[in-house]
Protein backbone atom coordinates (compact mmCIF):
# COMPACT_ATOMS: atom_id res chain seq x y z
CA UNK A 1 0.00 0.00 0.00
CA UNK A 2 1.49 3.46 -0.95
CA UNK A 3 0.96 6.00 1.92
CA UNK A 4 2.79 9.08 -0.11
CA UNK A 5 1.34 12.19 -0.40
CA UNK A 6 0.00 13.43 -3.44
CA UNK A 7 2.61 16.42 -4.58
CA UNK A 8 -0.78 19.03 -4.36
CA UNK A 9 -1.45 17.37 -0.42
CA UNK A 10 1.97 18.13 0.48
CA UNK A 11 1.78 21.77 -0.73
CA UNK A 12 -1.84 22.11 1.64
CA UNK A 13 -0.36 21.04 4.21
CA UNK A 14 2.77 23.00 3.95
CA UNK A 15 0.95 26.38 3.07
CA UNK A 16 -1.30 25.85 6.77
CA UNK A 17 1.76 24.72 8.32
CA UNK A 18 3.18 28.09 7.53
CA UNK A 19 0.27 30.22 7.96
CA UNK A 20 0.18 28.76 11.70
CA UNK A 21 3.72 29.16 12.51
CA UNK A 22 3.32 33.06 11.20
CA UNK A 23 -0.47 33.73 12.52
CA UNK A 24 -1.85 31.13 14.49
CA UNK A 25 1.02 30.58 16.98
CA UNK A 26 1.55 33.90 18.14
CA UNK A 27 -1.80 34.17 19.21
CA UNK A 28 -2.71 31.61 20.76
CA UNK A 29 -1.68 32.00 23.93
CA UNK A 30 -3.67 35.65 24.70
CA UNK A 31 -6.95 34.17 22.70
CA UNK A 32 -6.92 31.48 25.01
CA UNK A 33 -6.65 33.63 28.29
CA UNK A 34 -8.59 36.60 26.49
CA UNK A 35 -11.06 33.99 25.04
CA UNK A 36 -11.46 35.88 21.85
CA UNK A 37 -12.61 34.25 18.97
CA UNK A 38 -10.15 34.65 16.03
CA UNK A 39 -12.36 36.55 13.35
CA UNK A 40 -9.18 37.80 11.42
CA UNK A 41 -7.50 34.43 10.95
CA UNK A 42 -10.88 32.90 10.53
CA UNK A 43 -11.03 35.24 7.30
CA UNK A 44 -7.68 34.69 5.91
CA UNK A 45 -8.06 31.14 5.90
CA UNK A 46 -11.11 31.56 4.01
CA UNK A 47 -8.80 33.50 1.47
CA UNK A 48 -6.84 30.54 1.72
CA UNK A 49 -9.47 28.02 0.74
CA UNK A 50 -9.82 26.16 4.05
CA UNK A 51 -13.45 26.47 4.91
CA UNK A 52 -14.64 24.13 2.03
CA UNK A 53 -12.02 22.05 1.32
CA UNK A 54 -14.59 19.85 0.03
CA UNK A 55 -16.96 21.61 -1.61
CA UNK A 56 -16.94 22.24 -5.73
CA UNK A 57 -15.05 25.52 -6.90
CA UNK A 58 -19.03 26.92 -8.42
CA UNK A 59 -20.44 27.16 -5.04
CA UNK A 60 -16.95 28.86 -3.60
CA UNK A 61 -14.63 25.83 -2.66
CA UNK A 62 -11.54 24.68 -3.02
CA UNK A 63 -12.82 21.28 -3.37
CA UNK A 64 -9.14 20.01 -2.47
CA UNK A 65 -10.46 16.50 -1.04
CA UNK A 66 -10.95 14.79 3.19
CA UNK A 67 -7.60 13.71 3.19
CA UNK A 68 -6.02 17.64 2.19
CA UNK A 69 -8.86 18.43 4.77
CA UNK A 70 -8.02 16.29 7.48
CA UNK A 71 -3.97 17.38 7.34
CA UNK A 72 -4.72 21.20 7.37
CA UNK A 73 -6.85 20.80 10.68
CA UNK A 74 -4.15 18.51 11.82
CA UNK A 75 -1.50 21.59 11.44
CA UNK A 76 -4.55 24.22 12.43
CA UNK A 77 -4.21 22.40 15.43
CA UNK A 78 -0.79 22.33 16.51
CA UNK A 79 -0.71 26.33 16.78
CA UNK A 80 -4.72 26.34 18.26
CA UNK A 81 -7.35 23.66 18.79
CA UNK A 82 -9.88 26.54 18.70
CA UNK A 83 -8.96 27.67 15.55
CA UNK A 84 -9.37 23.85 14.39
CA UNK A 85 -12.44 23.24 15.75
CA UNK A 86 -13.90 26.48 13.99
CA UNK A 87 -12.64 25.49 10.91
CA UNK A 88 -13.75 21.64 11.28
CA UNK A 89 -17.18 22.65 11.98
CA UNK A 90 -17.60 25.55 9.24
CA UNK A 91 -16.55 22.88 6.65
CA UNK A 92 -19.09 20.55 8.15
CA UNK A 93 -22.01 23.26 7.69
CA UNK A 94 -21.28 23.88 4.16
CA UNK A 95 -20.84 20.26 3.24
CA UNK A 96 -24.61 19.38 4.83
CA UNK A 97 -25.69 22.29 2.94
CA UNK A 98 -24.29 21.91 -0.35
CA UNK A 99 -25.65 18.03 -0.21
CA UNK A 100 -29.05 18.34 1.24
CA UNK A 101 -29.97 21.93 0.49
CA UNK A 102 -32.07 23.49 -2.63
CA UNK A 103 -30.27 25.22 -5.03
CA UNK A 104 -31.23 28.32 -3.98
CA UNK A 105 -30.51 27.80 -0.29
CA UNK A 106 -26.83 26.39 -1.05
CA UNK A 107 -26.36 29.47 -3.72
CA UNK A 108 -27.27 31.69 -0.60
CA UNK A 109 -25.35 30.10 2.19
CA UNK A 110 -22.25 28.25 1.08
CA UNK A 111 -20.78 30.60 -0.85
CA UNK A 112 -20.42 32.96 2.39
CA UNK A 113 -19.42 29.88 4.08
CA UNK A 114 -16.34 29.47 1.97
CA UNK A 115 -15.44 32.89 1.55
CA UNK A 116 -15.30 33.77 5.29
CA UNK A 117 -18.42 36.56 4.70
CA UNK A 118 -20.24 34.21 7.50
CA UNK A 119 -17.11 33.64 10.11
CA UNK A 120 -18.28 30.69 10.77
CA UNK A 121 -20.76 28.02 10.27
CA UNK A 122 -22.78 25.95 13.35
CA UNK A 123 -24.32 22.52 13.76
CA UNK A 124 -27.15 22.22 16.25
CA UNK A 125 -27.97 19.09 17.25
CA UNK A 126 -27.30 18.79 21.25
CA UNK A 127 -30.16 20.01 23.20
CA UNK A 128 -30.13 20.23 27.00
CA UNK A 129 -31.90 17.07 28.35
CA UNK A 130 -30.24 14.67 25.60
CA UNK A 131 -26.51 14.92 24.19
CA UNK A 132 -25.40 11.33 22.71
CA UNK A 133 -29.22 10.52 22.18
CA UNK A 134 -29.47 12.45 19.33
CA UNK A 135 -32.82 10.62 18.26
CA UNK A 136 -34.39 11.66 21.43
CA UNK A 137 -34.58 16.03 20.88
CA UNK A 138 -37.14 18.09 21.44
CA UNK A 139 -37.00 21.02 19.67
CA UNK A 140 -40.49 21.07 17.27
CA UNK A 141 -40.85 22.35 14.05
CA UNK A 142 -44.64 22.84 12.82
CA UNK A 143 -45.26 23.30 8.96
CA UNK A 144 -47.82 26.46 8.80
CA UNK A 145 -48.16 27.48 4.71
CA UNK A 146 -44.92 28.49 3.23
CA UNK A 147 -43.23 28.66 6.77
CA UNK A 148 -41.74 26.21 9.58
CA UNK A 149 -42.28 27.58 13.10
CA UNK A 150 -39.13 26.15 15.08
CA UNK A 151 -39.59 26.27 19.38
CA UNK A 152 -36.92 24.61 21.54
CA UNK A 153 -33.46 25.11 22.71
CA UNK A 154 -29.58 23.57 22.20
CA UNK A 155 -27.15 23.49 23.98
CA UNK A 156 -23.31 23.44 23.90
CA UNK A 157 -23.21 24.80 20.00
CA UNK A 158 -19.85 25.65 18.49
CA UNK A 159 -20.01 29.06 17.10
CA UNK A 160 -23.24 29.69 18.33
CA UNK A 161 -23.02 33.34 18.49
CA UNK A 162 -20.57 34.04 15.95
CA UNK A 163 -21.69 32.15 13.07
CA UNK A 164 -24.03 33.28 9.81
CA UNK A 165 -26.08 30.44 9.29
CA UNK A 166 -27.15 27.18 11.75
CA UNK A 167 -27.79 23.93 10.42
CA UNK A 168 -30.31 23.11 13.52
CA UNK A 169 -32.65 19.46 13.88
CA UNK A 170 -36.42 19.14 15.08
CA UNK A 171 -39.10 17.33 15.11
CA UNK A 172 -41.78 17.10 12.60
CA UNK A 173 -43.93 14.64 13.20
CA UNK A 174 -43.92 13.49 16.57
CA UNK A 175 -46.28 10.17 16.00
CA UNK A 176 -43.08 8.75 13.89
CA UNK A 177 -40.77 6.29 15.44
CA UNK A 178 -38.40 7.53 17.70
CA UNK A 179 -35.70 8.72 15.19
CA UNK A 180 -38.04 8.93 12.46
CA UNK A 181 -39.69 12.00 12.72
CA UNK A 182 -36.71 14.72 13.08
CA UNK A 183 -35.94 16.89 10.21
CA UNK A 184 -32.96 19.18 9.63
CA UNK A 185 -33.04 22.93 8.30
CA UNK A 186 -31.15 25.79 7.88
CA UNK A 187 -31.59 29.14 10.12
CA UNK A 188 -29.91 32.89 9.38
CA UNK A 189 -28.43 34.81 11.81
CA UNK A 190 -31.05 37.27 12.78
CA UNK A 191 -34.20 35.81 11.95
CA UNK A 192 -36.79 36.90 14.29
CA UNK A 193 -37.01 34.32 16.83
CA UNK A 194 -33.92 32.63 17.25
CA UNK A 195 -32.06 33.72 19.99
CA UNK A 196 -28.36 33.27 21.36
CA UNK A 197 -28.25 32.37 24.99
CA UNK A 198 -25.46 31.70 27.09
CA UNK A 199 -21.60 31.23 26.36
CA UNK A 200 -20.60 28.19 28.14
CA UNK A 201 -17.54 28.74 30.57
CA UNK A 202 -15.28 25.89 28.90
CA UNK A 203 -12.03 24.05 30.49
CA UNK A 204 -10.40 24.59 26.74
CA UNK A 205 -11.06 25.68 23.44
CA UNK A 206 -11.10 29.21 25.22
CA UNK A 207 -11.22 30.81 21.83
CA UNK A 208 -13.81 29.13 20.15
CA UNK A 209 -17.37 30.00 21.56
CA UNK A 210 -20.04 27.65 22.45
CA UNK A 211 -23.35 28.97 23.17
CA UNK A 212 -26.98 28.06 24.32
CA UNK A 213 -29.33 28.45 21.00
CA UNK A 214 -33.34 29.20 21.47
CA UNK A 215 -35.93 29.12 18.86
CA UNK A 216 -39.24 30.97 20.07
CA UNK A 217 -41.99 30.68 17.48
CA UNK A 218 -38.77 31.24 15.03
CA UNK A 219 -40.33 31.41 11.36
CA UNK A 220 -38.11 29.98 8.68
CA UNK A 221 -38.92 29.40 4.81
CA UNK A 222 -40.04 26.39 3.70
CA UNK A 223 -37.50 25.85 1.18
CA UNK A 224 -34.87 26.01 4.25
CA UNK A 225 -35.60 22.04 4.86
CA UNK A 226 -32.90 19.88 4.02
CA UNK A 227 -33.41 16.70 2.43
CA UNK A 228 -37.28 15.37 2.78
CA UNK A 229 -39.20 15.58 5.99
CA UNK A 230 -38.12 12.94 8.70
CA UNK A 231 -34.48 12.28 6.83
CA UNK A 232 -32.91 14.59 9.71
CA UNK A 233 -31.73 11.90 11.62
CA UNK A 234 -30.30 9.92 8.75
CA UNK A 235 -28.68 13.63 7.47
CA UNK A 236 -27.34 14.05 11.49
CA UNK A 237 -25.46 10.95 11.37
CA UNK A 238 -23.85 11.04 8.16
CA UNK A 239 -22.44 14.22 8.87
CA UNK A 240 -21.07 13.47 12.02
CA UNK A 241 -19.15 10.82 10.68
CA UNK A 242 -17.19 13.17 8.71
CA UNK A 243 -16.96 15.33 11.71
CA UNK A 244 -15.09 12.64 13.50
CA UNK A 245 -12.61 12.38 11.02
CA UNK A 246 -11.90 16.37 11.82
CA UNK A 247 -11.39 16.19 15.59
CA UNK A 248 -10.21 12.95 14.83
CA UNK A 249 -7.56 15.20 13.24
CA UNK A 250 -7.50 18.20 15.39
CA UNK A 251 -7.00 15.68 18.58
CA UNK A 252 -3.39 14.49 16.22
CA UNK A 253 -2.35 18.05 15.80
CA UNK A 254 -2.60 19.06 19.58
CA UNK A 255 -0.87 15.37 20.09
CA UNK A 256 1.98 16.38 18.23
CA UNK A 257 2.06 20.01 19.31
CA UNK A 258 2.25 18.61 23.24
CA UNK A 259 5.12 16.16 22.56
CA UNK A 260 7.19 18.38 20.34
CA UNK A 261 7.23 20.87 22.81
CA UNK A 262 8.08 18.30 25.99
CA UNK A 263 10.79 16.94 23.55
CA UNK A 264 12.78 20.13 22.93
CA UNK A 265 12.00 21.08 26.61
CA UNK A 266 13.51 17.88 28.01
CA UNK A 267 16.64 18.19 25.51
CA UNK A 268 17.84 21.71 27.56
CA UNK A 269 16.61 20.70 30.82
CA UNK A 270 18.93 19.00 33.40
CA UNK A 271 18.61 16.88 36.36
CA UNK A 272 21.06 14.96 38.81
CA UNK A 273 23.92 16.84 36.20
CA UNK A 274 22.51 15.36 33.11
CA UNK A 275 19.85 16.34 30.46
CA UNK A 276 16.35 14.89 31.28
CA UNK A 277 16.37 13.07 27.76
CA UNK A 278 18.84 11.13 28.53
CA UNK A 279 16.83 9.35 31.15
CA UNK A 280 15.51 5.99 30.23
CA UNK A 281 12.05 6.71 31.32
CA UNK A 282 11.98 10.15 29.51
CA UNK A 283 12.94 8.39 26.46
CA UNK A 284 10.23 5.69 26.44
CA UNK A 285 7.72 8.69 27.48
CA UNK A 286 9.02 10.32 23.92
CA UNK A 287 8.89 6.99 21.66
CA UNK A 288 5.49 5.60 23.08
CA UNK A 289 4.02 9.10 22.17
CA UNK A 290 5.18 9.28 18.74
CA UNK A 291 4.59 6.27 17.63
CA UNK A 292 0.81 6.02 18.89
CA UNK A 293 0.90 9.00 17.32
CA UNK A 294 1.71 8.18 13.88
CA UNK A 295 -0.65 5.49 14.12
CA UNK A 296 -3.17 7.35 15.61
CA UNK A 297 -2.84 9.80 11.92
CA UNK A 298 -3.18 6.99 9.74
CA UNK A 299 -6.26 5.77 11.14
CA UNK A 300 -7.74 9.29 10.45
CA UNK A 301 -6.26 9.22 7.29
CA UNK A 302 -7.89 5.74 6.17
CA UNK A 303 -10.80 6.91 7.48
CA UNK A 304 -10.64 10.35 4.92
CA UNK A 305 -9.22 8.06 2.23
CA UNK A 306 -12.47 6.18 2.11
CA UNK A 307 -14.61 9.59 2.52
CA UNK A 308 -13.03 10.72 -0.18
CA UNK A 309 -13.51 8.00 -2.30
CA UNK A 310 -17.36 7.36 -1.63
CA UNK A 311 -16.58 4.53 0.72
CA UNK A 312 -18.49 3.12 3.25
CA UNK A 313 -16.41 4.80 6.23
CA UNK A 314 -18.89 4.82 9.55
CA UNK A 315 -16.77 2.16 11.46
CA UNK A 316 -13.48 3.36 10.58
CA UNK A 317 -14.45 7.17 11.15
CA UNK A 318 -15.21 6.17 14.44
CA UNK A 319 -12.38 4.02 15.01
CA UNK A 320 -10.23 6.94 14.15
CA UNK A 321 -12.02 9.15 16.43
CA UNK A 322 -11.89 7.02 19.57
CA UNK A 323 -7.93 6.00 19.04
CA UNK A 324 -6.85 9.68 17.86
CA UNK A 325 -8.51 11.52 20.73
CA UNK A 326 -7.45 9.18 23.68
CA UNK A 327 -4.09 8.79 22.12
CA UNK A 328 -3.29 12.94 21.91
CA UNK A 329 -5.34 13.20 25.47
CA UNK A 330 -2.84 10.21 27.04
CA UNK A 331 0.28 11.96 24.96
CA UNK A 332 -0.80 15.38 26.50
CA UNK A 333 -0.63 14.12 30.05
CA UNK A 334 2.38 12.80 29.20
CA UNK A 335 4.02 16.30 28.16
CA UNK A 336 2.99 17.60 31.46
CA UNK A 337 5.04 14.93 33.45
CA UNK A 338 7.61 15.72 31.36
CA UNK A 339 8.03 19.00 32.14
CA UNK A 340 6.99 18.45 35.87
CA UNK A 341 6.26 21.18 38.01
CA UNK A 342 6.00 23.41 35.30
CA UNK A 343 4.24 21.68 32.39
CA UNK A 344 1.42 22.37 35.51
CA UNK A 345 1.75 26.29 34.75
CA UNK A 346 0.44 28.52 32.54
CA UNK A 347 4.18 29.85 31.90
CA UNK A 348 4.18 27.27 29.21
CA UNK A 349 2.20 25.37 26.77
CA UNK A 350 1.31 21.86 28.14
CA UNK A 351 -1.13 22.66 30.00
CA UNK A 352 -3.08 24.23 27.58
CA UNK A 353 -2.62 21.19 25.21
CA UNK A 354 -4.27 19.05 28.02
CA UNK A 355 -7.31 21.16 28.24
CA UNK A 356 -8.08 21.55 24.50
CA UNK A 357 -7.05 17.82 23.98
CA UNK A 358 -9.46 16.86 26.62
CA UNK A 359 -12.15 18.08 24.63
CA UNK A 360 -11.73 15.82 21.36
CA UNK A 361 -13.03 12.94 23.47
CA UNK A 362 -16.47 14.49 24.10
CA UNK A 363 -16.77 16.31 20.38
CA UNK A 364 -18.85 14.24 17.66
CA UNK A 365 -19.84 11.81 20.32
CA UNK A 366 -18.01 11.04 22.81
CA UNK A 367 -15.12 7.73 23.28
CA UNK A 368 -17.97 5.46 24.89
CA UNK A 369 -20.47 6.43 22.04
CA UNK A 370 -17.87 5.73 19.36
CA UNK A 371 -17.40 2.07 20.84
CA UNK A 372 -21.18 1.84 20.32
CA UNK A 373 -20.51 2.35 17.02
CA UNK A 374 -17.67 0.25 16.10
CA UNK A 375 -19.39 -2.65 18.04
CA UNK A 376 -22.81 -2.54 16.25
CA UNK A 377 -20.53 -1.97 12.68
CA UNK A 378 -18.61 -5.43 13.56
CA UNK A 379 -21.44 -7.11 14.63
CA UNK A 380 -23.91 -6.62 12.37
CA UNK A 381 -21.20 -7.40 9.65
Amino acid sequence: MDFKLTPEQEMIRDMVREFTENYIKPVAPLYDEEKRFPYENLKRMADLGLMGMNIPVEYGGSEVGVIAYSLAITEIAKGCASHAVTTSVTNMVAEVIYEFGEEEIKRKHVKKLCSGEYPAGSFALTEPHTGSDAANIRTSAVRKGDYYILNGSKTLITSGDASGVTVTWAVTDRNAKKGKGISAFVVEKGTPGFIIGKAEEKMGHRASSTNELIFDNCAIPANCLLGKEGEGFKIAMVELDGGRIGIGSLAVGVGFAAIDFATEYVKEREAFGKPLSSFEAIQWMIADSYTELEAAQLLVLRAAYLKENKQPFTKEASMAKLFATETARNVAIRAVQMLGGYGYTKDYPVERYLRDVIGTTLYEGTSEVQRIVISREILKG
